[in-house]
């Protein structure tokens, strides 16, 4: 590219330049994206499922406090001497190698009733001689904390706690004394994670245990769980993780040490670490990796619980009732914890919604085991920004000098030469770069680019009126080419409220009007109603058989589009009775109109093919409007508005149908009409009806069929009492559905 292109170019080329520096910015965190770091997250997760084992690693045996062991052994807490026995048959019976606890024992077991058998040796009792011999001989047998802390002693055993810095500092229990003190950081200002409270096991289990390890995550801003710090601070001192402490105790209790960068490059002020060192006879053997946090990333090995097929899983209750064949667990590692939902140990991570906390410390043991653990390293920013200098100052200075076709090669190359070496980083040496800003960078310059060479010169007057002056009525048309740089048919997400009417009756009118005569009638009913969107400041996007779309809130912004939409519902029902007056004049069938409103997120622009386009409005949002429109029928109302609608305009007479969950839709979504007139007047029937869905949606038939009854009352003619009357006798006759989330399921459109 000459020095003369380059000038003549200079435009498109600062354009480049501008994603450059934002990726920049938030590469070098002097301005964090939160999207950027979300579409790493979004990477890093899809390569992780892709690349899985999916295997069986026999060294782990996760022992389940699951449904079945609660419904043989009784709720959790399980009195102490069925814990014990556990204990002591896994390792006499099944011959373990080491049992690590995913559960805390804070509080004494007070079921055998030894407190009270030995307030009265001391009280009402105390001379009772036979009853205090006979105390004596029956305390050790109801010591069950005793008999608990009996079988941890002289076995390798590691109990699980937790840190916490919710609780105003406040602790329970005993935690074992750190692995390092502050010393071995010879002054470094290492960032570790840090807590101020804890929540631990008693002290004569804490002292019978030779180790313990705290079995925190680290929950990301996303809810997802994806790493585990290997070493917390807490008062000064540094604990060690449940997997850690496990894995020590399988290596011979090596001693743990920081690892630090080289400091002929970083020099002592560096505030992370490299590594985490084990060393055993004075010999550095191991060195895990970390990231800035001093963590992990999590090596999942497949999906999670039993089905997941990575770890084995036995029952509790099977370990205690000696169902196993002696030596069937001999040499392994077990977890012990719990799936059982009302236990509340189940996680959130990119591989299952829905996980069992104590296989997350089962797959780090297994990254142990096989020193395959991915992380971020501490250089990962410097690479980062190479990349982005690299690939920015690349498509800054050629996009501007090739066709739009080379333009798109040049694109793809740089994004496949930037996704292989990723992978490749990841596959081979487990480091887990950033590729997200990169990416974006790539896409940016390139739609930057292209919209320059499209899009030089501004839009006149004329030209934007030509544009909207279809779509829109004329006094919006005037308010925009006031502006009219501030208006363009390119595509964007703005929120928005969007309509769909559909005729009713118009079959029966089809049959009986002749061709030319029922399109002279439907014309005349589009007509009216595209007035009235028109005097409400909508946007008409298209006539679709009998059913007319519109949307408020664009090209012009308009704050109170959702207000403007239901009064141009309203005021499309008014035309409508007036042009249903007029038929019963002349003998033709009445019709009707299904209006369904959705407020929210949508794409809006000029789309289309190259041959013919429209402005008009796409997403998830629209489609949740074109369903709710099909729900009118249903539910026997002319309008059914979104809950975002309705928020959008708290001021109208609202009143809620149902949770439903449309077709194409996981999330449930509430809906509502507009009533007539003002909901004040209307308020003791709208109270009576939201006690109705309170005890609908309780499931307390009995309470919801005497509020239906009194409402059937006051509005006998109301076809929405009539459906929920018959609802709710279809499912009293239904079995009790704990799961159900009190939302109505659509399968059609």
């Amino acid at each position: 590219m000459s020095v003369g292109a380059i000038f003549k170019s200079w435009p498109r080329v600062a354009l480049t330049l501008v994603p450059l520096l934002f990726a920049l910015l938030h590469a070098m965190e002097v301005q964090p994206l939160r999207l950027v770091q979300q579409l790493d997250d979004v990477i890093y997760d899809a390569r992780l499922r892709a690349t899985m084992p999916q295997t069986l690693d026999d060294r782990i045996v996760i022992v389940d406090i699951d449904e079945k062991s609660l419904a043989a052994v009784g709720r959790w807490p399980w009195p102490r001497d069925k814990v014990a026995r556990m204990i002591d048959a896994l390792f006499d019976e099944q011959k373990i190698a080491v049992a690590a606890f995913d559960v805390v024992f804070a509080e004494p077991d007070e079921s055998s009733g030894l407190r009270r058998l030995e307030d009265l040796s001391k009280g009402a009792l105390k001379d009772d001689a036979n009853f205090v011999e006979k105390f004596g001989e029956l305390a050790p047998k109801l010591d069950y904390d005793g008999q608990f802390a009996q079988s941890l002693k002289n076995r390798a055993v590691v109990m699980g706690y937790y840190f916490t810095s919710d609780r105003d500092g406040r602790t329970s229990g005993v935690i074992p004394a750190p692995v390092m003190d502050a010393a071995a950081l010879k002054g470094r200002p290492i960032r570790f994670t840090s807590w101020n409270g804890y929540g631990s096991n008693l002290a004569r289990f804490a002292s019978a245990a030779p180790l313990g390890g705290f079995f925190n995550p680290i929950v990301d801003g996303d809810g997802m769980v994806r790493a585990v710090p290997l070493l917390v601070e807490y008062k000064g001192g540094y604990y060690e993780s449940l997997a850690l402490a496990v894995y020590r105790l399988t290596q011979g209790m090596p001693q743990v040490l920081p690892g630090f960068p080289p400091e002929r490059f970083l020099g002592r002020s560096y505030q992370h670490l490299e590594s985490v060192k084990l060393r055993r006879d004075g010999k550095d053997f191991q060195a895990l990796p970390v990231d800035r946090r001093v963590a992990t990333l999590v090596p999942f090995r497949g999906q999670g619980g039993e089905a997941g097929g990575s770890f084995r899983y036995v029952s509790a209750s099977d370990i205690i009732e000696g169902k196993l064949t002696p030596g069937q667990l001999q040499g392994r590692v077990v977890f012990v914890g719990t799936t059982a939902p009302g236990l509340q140990d189940l996680r959130v991570t990119p591989v299952s919604q829905v996980y069992p906390g104590v296989e997350i410390h089962a797959n780090l043991l297994s990254g142990l085991l096989d020193d395959r653990l991915p992380v971020v390293p501490d250089y990962a920013m410097g690479y980062d920004v190479l990349m982005l200098l690299a690939v920015g100052l690349l498509l800054a200075f050629v996009l501007p000098a090739v066709t739009a076709p080379i333009a798109v090669l040049v694109c793809v190359g740089v994004l496949a030469a930037l996704s292989g070496l990723n992978w490749w980083l990841y596959e081979s040496q487990g480091l887990v770069m950033p590729l997200a800003a990169s990416v974006l960078l790539v896409l940016a310059a390139f739609a930057l680019n292209m919209s320059y060479g499209y899009f030089v010169e501004s839009r006149s007057k004329r030209s934007l009126a030509r544009l909207f002056g279809t779509y829109v009525p004329p006094a919006l048309v005037e308010e925009m080419v006031k502006r009219p740089e501030s208006y363009s048919m390119e595509a964007k997400n703005k929120e928005l409220t969007v309509m769909f009417c559909d005729m009713r009756g118009f079959t029966k009118l089809s049959e009986r009007m002749d061709p030319v005569a029922l399109q002279g009638l439907l014309n005349n009913l589009f007509s009216r109603l595209t007035q009235v969107i028109d005097s409400n400041m909508g946007t008409t996007d298209k006539f679709m058989g009998d059913c007319v779309m519109a949307f408020w809130g664009a090209p012009v912004d308009q704050p109170d589009h959702a207000a403007l939409a239901c009064r141009a519902a309203r005021q499309m029902l008014d035309a409508i009775n007036e042009v249903n007056a007029d038929h019963r004049a002349r003998g033709l069938p009445e019709v009707g109109v299904g209006i369904g409103l959705n407020t929210g997120s949508m794409c809006v622009g000029n789309m289309g093919s190259d041959s013919r386009r429209a402005y008009t409005v796409i997403g998830d949002s629209v489609n949740l409007g074109a369903r709710l429109e099909g729900l009118t029928r249903f539910y026997d109302v002319d309008i059914v508005a979104s809950e975002q609608t309705r928020r959008a305009a708290p001021d109208l007479p609202w009143q809620e149908l149902d949770r439903v969950r449309v077709k194409g839709k996981q999330q449930a979504v509430s809906i509502y009409t507009l009533r007539e007139g003002d909901a004040a007047k209307a308020g003791d029937e709208l109270k009576l009806w939201g006690a109705f869905l309170k005890a609908f949606r309780a499931q307390d038939w009995d309470q919801a069929e005497l509020h239906l009854f009194n409402l059937k009352r006051m509005a006998p003619e109301n076809g929405l009492y009539q459906l929920f009357s018959q609802r709710v006798i279809d499912m009293r006759e239904a079995p009790l559905d704990l799961s159900w989330d009190g939302a109505t399921n659509f399968d059609s459109k």
